[in-house]
């Protein structure tokens, strides 16, 4: 078995659309075991390889994880990072890192979701002109 099991990547894919639901904004899940440079950069380098710099708004989330080096990042566009509380990002990642501590992984990334999305809805609320841009499921970066 993968790092997460096929219910366990439904749950994280439901909280993806379930968060985008109410904005233009897009989310987007990022896993891999290691994490080969610094945690920012490498979040960075996945935000572009997946295309997150292409929404009309710039108003994507990315939530990268490496399991096995226990490292994680969130990080959004210029769009978002313009409008957020200052301490939105770092405070996101303390209510993820409550649950990576217990071991609930599952747990910290849909907690990562829900709050990038409740930030999302209020900056960039849905439109009926709004397309989901990018896929809910997860990216694996090197296999499940």
């Amino acid at each position: 078995m993968g790092i997460f099991s096929e219910q366990e990547q439904q749950l994280i894919s439901e909280a993806v659309e379930s968060a985008e639901r109410f904005t233009s904004g897009e989310i987007r899940v990022c896993i891999e075991k290691k994490c080969s440079e610094p945690v920012l950069d490498r979040a960075a380098n996945y935000f572009k390889q997946l295309d997150m710099h292409k929404t009309a708004k710039r108003n994507g989330v990315l939530i990268y994880l490496a399991t096995e080096d226990h490292q994680f990042a969130i990080i959004g566009d210029s769009g978002i990072n313009r409008l957020v509380p200052h301490d939105f990002w770092n405070s996101t990642k303390d209510a993820m890192l409550g649950h990576f501590r217990n071991q609930d992984l599952v747990g910290g990334i849909v907690t990562g979701v829900k709050l990038a999305g409740e930030q999302l809805q209020a900056f960039f609320p849905y439109l009926d002109s709004d397309v989901n841009e990018l896929p809910n499921d997860i990216s694996f970066m090197d296999g499940k």
